[in-house]
């Protein structure tokens, strides 16, 4: 019940979080159709964030939870975590975790070192540069900024090739996937480059839907058509913009921001999908108490009426026998 709770309070702060990112959206996808995204006379991006490179040196950014009790909510994200770290196999790896599971995972099979010790000359390697532990009780957004201001920075000085992150993305209960989404380079404004994905089994989708039932929890996705009408018509208008800051100003002040927002929002529905998860495993703990109790009382029950069945049969017999 409590998880439930937050449950729904984690999902209002995910769909709150959706109108902003879609009319960011919307803003850089109008200036991309109005302004020169490549300088005429080098034919490179006006913005190194744009800018595509041979994928050397990547930059993961692992979302898990914070404690347990949530069934195989973190085994899963840390699953498709290793799965994504073997198919870039020969390549060099650097990793930050946000959460204490995901942290105590990296930290046993990776070393800990400092990004700028890291010589990304020498022979591929995997090492764990950064943590993020307590801070998804309550999400916030200068973190995910932070985060992506320092990503930011590594992909424009070309120490680092490409970014990723691994989140549990949620729409309900029972509409969950595990995700790999690629943040940088921007290829596709507005439409995540989702490199790796899975989806809830059928088994724990009705486990899920039971849980969900039990708590009063809906199964259906909020309904968010207004808000998303609102904010799919936001800065589509055909017409032409005068913009007096010049593109490389105007995608310097934009684009980090989108990649921050596309982070913060990772996060809330990773927090969301980590609640979901909880309510159903415990659910389920309880399913199985209540089934040990009866299992035992049954026992208990067989043992008393077989003892007191022997002991009428020693009266009886012992009666007969004085009878005699």
């Amino acid at each position: 019940m409590v998880s439930a709770a937050r449950l729904r309070r984690a999902q209002e702060r995910a769909l709150a979080a959706r109108p902003y990112a879609q009319m960011l959206a919307n803003v850089l996808k109008s200036l991309v159709s109005r302004a020169e995204i490549y300088d005429e006379v080098t034919g490179l991006p006006k913005h190194p964030l744009l800018s595509r490179r041979p994928e050397k040196n990547v930059f993961l950014i692992v979302v898990s939870g914070d404690k347990g009790l949530a069934g195989a909510f973190n085994t899963n994200i840390l699953k498709a975590a290793s799965r994504f770290l073997e198919s870039k196999a020969g390549k060099n790896i650097e990793i930050e975790a946000v959460g204490r599971k995901g942290r105590d995972f990296l930290k046993r099979r990776f070393p800990f070192a400092d990004p700028r010790k890291v010589d990304s000359t020498e022979s591929a390697c995997t090492t764990l540069i950064a943590e993020k532990v307590g801070v998804l009780n309550k999400v916030d957004y200068s973190l995910a900024a932070d985060i992506a201001q320092r990503a930011i920075d590594r992909y424009s000085n070309e120490e680092i090739d490409s970014v990723y992150l691994v989140y549990n993305e949620f729409k309900s209960v029972i509409a969950q996937r595990l995700v790999v989404e690629q943040l940088l380079p921007i290829e596709h404004i507005g439409q995540p480059e989702i490199a790796q994905a899975d989806q809830l089994t059928q088994q724990e989708r009705v486990e899920a839907a039971e849980a969900a039932r039990g708590a009063g929890v809906s199964l259906r996705p909020a309904d968010t058509s207004a808000a998303d009408a609102e904010a799919a018509t936001f800065a589509t208008s055909q017409v032409d913009y005068i913009y007096e800051e010049p593109p490389e100003e105007l995608f310097r002040a934009l684009l980090p921001k989108y990649v921050a927002v596309e982070i913060f929002h990772g996060m809330l529905e990773s927090v969301a999908a980590e609640h979901a998860a909880r309510m159903t495993a415990m659910d389920a703990a309880t399913s199985n108490a209540s089934d040990i109790i009866s299992s035992l009382t049954l026992a208990m029950n067989r043992a008393r009426q077989a003892k007191i069945t022997k002991e009428i049969i020693e009266i009886v017999s012992g009666a007969a026998a004085a009878g005699q």
